[in-house]
């Protein structure tokens, strides 16, 4: 037994397998060695040499679907083969896949697996054009279906296996051949590729000849994007035999990290001939062995990085050591979706098939909603609703709003500024009425001057405040567009001219009365004076509406987390909501003609004696 066989918890390997097989690689990334690469990198040899198993290996297609191949120290030798739906798969498909499963395999050699890969093929529903079952009729062009996203799941255990799981890819190719692949089925594999390579937990198996230009290697490159520090990617070049004479450098300097370097570097095999596959007695360890050893550029390298050998004992060590890094996060990340997952379960409540059980369902809903109702307009925060969801805390909201809105109706409520005081009074006028002409203009002075402080003051005062002000402190909600009042800038009120501008109505408002005015003057003045009450009123009952609005769709939602129910509920409501929403705006548009359109009046006992004192 390898000593690095010992490095991996042969426990934490099984339940990473269970994840695989229950599928929750779809849903959380599971560590994993990946083997990617062009379909003419020699990919499937060194997965051959890896796995010793008969990959195919023939001048057409290889891979058409991922396959996982984990191999467990085992006292009992057994062999085990299953399909895992990929994660498009519809649920009839599914169940078809998990139904399958070979269990009495014996031996997989050349044959057997062959005929494995030619089933798991046609359960998948895997068809092409040339295959040589099927005849042109028998499958138009636009049904085949070249590669899969479902996974093949081979399980070899044994005592004389080493704990090892890797996952073979289609191997990426850049051009498509007539009758066999598309320029789909070539998007396809790339975007299945990547998708394993994006997986943060995957290590990747990047194999590349070592008789090409690496830098116009599409596989290195993707590897790059995905990971830039270059952390989680292995090299792996092939085909040292074929390297020109003279170009053996370049390898070497990427075997020995000088080059493209790679956190994991990189290691290097030799690929079997064709005919040297033919032989029944030829030996891929030994041969590989001797032309490490007599070929005289390659005998210097560190014998842990040439051979199928040492790469498989690498892979052993860096698989355990990811996993043993990895696994705590996996249980973390899944206890937390499991958690997630049964509050959301539970969060569906009881069963409702019946019509009691679903009347039942309705009741309880509303009695959660009327309870939430009931602590949000009494602002007792306690439940953790209202720390998930600020839109519960309505009370606070409208309290808020409020007094935005007693501000900028005092600021900016009014179109002049009254000033504070017009005259001086009697007892003032009595008092200097013996004064002499020096201190009449004295008085005159100090009175213009005090009048051109109360102006200078009114001017920091509105300066001091937004040249504009909205009428809406919060945006539309989509369902309420239609009935919202829109959004209005009132400027502030006019520091100076208010006696000019009564002047000027008066003027043209007199008709034949005796030293007095029309009241109807009155009426006019108090309509100009308050025309910003309808934008700040109506914007202010807006945003109300709004609070409200959100307030009722969040609440239902967090009793109500079935989205199609929610849509449901929100449906049968949204008519009486918007009813009660048009009348509260009404309501307001009827006290604004009442307090703007009518005589003014009032029942304030001062204020007769506030004008007499005038």
């Amino acid at each position: 037994m390898s000593a690095t066989s010992t490095l991996a918890d042969p426990s934490m390997l099984a339940k990473i397998d269970k994840l695989f097989a229950c599928n929750v690689g779809h849903y959380i990334d599971l560590p994993q060695i990946v083997v990617v690469g062009d379909q003419s990198s020699g990919k499937s040899s060194v997965l051959e040499g890896l796995t010793r198993l008969p990959f195919p290996r023939d001048s057409g297609l290889c891979t058409r679907f991922a396959t996982q191949i984990a191999f467990r120290r085992s006292t009992i030798k057994s062999i085990s083969v299953s399909v895992i739906p990929g994660k498009d798969a519809g649920t009839d498909h599914a169940d078809t896949l998990r139904g399958w499963k070979r269990a009495d395999i014996d031996d997989l050699g050349g044959e057997q697996f062959a005929e494995i890969m030619r089933e798991a093929q046609q359960l998948m529903g895997i068809t092409s054009r040339n295959d040589t079952n099927s005849t042109e009729e028998d499958i138009p062009t636009a049904a085949c279906k070249t590669f899969s996203s479902d996974i093949l799941s081979i399980q070899v255990s044994g005592p004389d296996e080493e704990h090892l799981t890797v996952i073979d890819v289609p191997g990426i190719f850049q051009r498509v051949t007539k009758d066999v692949t598309t320029k789909e089925d070539k998007e396809f594999v790339r975007e299945m590729v990547a998708g394993y390579m994006r997986n943060p937990r995957s290590i990747m198996l990047t194999v590349v000849p070592a008789n090409v230009d690496v830098a116009t290697q599409v596989i290195l490159e993707m590897a790059e994007e995905v990971d830039p520090d270059g952390q989680r990617t292995l090299g792996v070049l092939t085909k040292p035999d074929l390297v020109d004479k003279g170009a053996e450098k370049s390898v070497v300097d990427m075997i020995e990290g000088r080059t493209h370097q790679l956190l994991l570097g990189w290691c290097l095999v030799k690929n079997p001939g064709q005919t040297e596959m033919e032989n029944p007695s030829f030996d891929r360890h030994a041969e590989e062995d001797r032309f490490f050893r007599t070929a005289p550029v390659w005998s210097a390298l560190p014998k842990d990085r040439v051979g199928v050998t040492a790469l498989r004992a690498r892979l052993q060590e860096i698989l355990a050591r990811h996993i043993r890094q990895e696994f705590p996060k996996v249980k973390l990340e899944i206890n937390r979706k499991l958690k997630k997952t049964k509050m959301e379960l539970e969060a569906l409540g009881s069963r409702r098939d019946t019509p009691a059980e679903q009347s039942r369902f309705l009741i309880d809903m509303a009695d959660r909603f009327q309870i939430v109702v009931g602590k949000a307009l009494a602002a007792r925060y306690t439940d953790d609703c209202f720390t998930e969801h600020s839109a519960l805390k309505i009370a606070t909201l409208v309290v808020q709003r409020d007094e935005i809105f007693s501000q900028r109706f005092a600021s900016h409520g009014h179109t002049y500024t009254f000033k504070v005081s017009w005259d001086v009074d009697e007892e003032e006028k009595d008092a200097t009425a013996g004064a002499t002409q020096e201190s009449d203009d004295t008085d005159c002075h100090d009175h213009l001057e005090n009048e051109q402080n109360e102006v200078d003051n009114l001017q920091k005062l509105f300066s001091s405040l937004q040249s504009n002000v909205s009428t809406r402190h919060f945006d539309d909600v989509g369902d309420l567009v239609d009935i919202l009042h829109p959004t209005e800038a009132i400027s502030h009120p006019r520091a100076r001219g208010i006696l000019d501008w009564i002047t000027a109505l008066y003027e043209n408002s007199r008709g034949f009365e005796l030293g007095q005015f029309d009241p109807s003057l009155l009426a006019t003045l108090v309509k100009a004076q308050t025309k910003n009450w309808q934008g700040l009123a109506l914007g202010y009952t807006s945003d109300i509406v709004v609070l409200t609005h959100l307030f009722i769709e969040t609440l239902l939602k967090y009793v109500c987390p079935d989205s199609t129910i929610y849509q449901n509920l929100k449906s049968a409501i949204m008519e009486h909501l918007m009813e009660r929403y048009q009348k509260a705006l009404s309501l307001v548009e009827f006290i604004l003609v009442v307090e703007r359109s009518g005589t003014p009046g009032t029942q304030d006992p001062d204020f007769n004696e506030n004008l007499r004192r005038r």
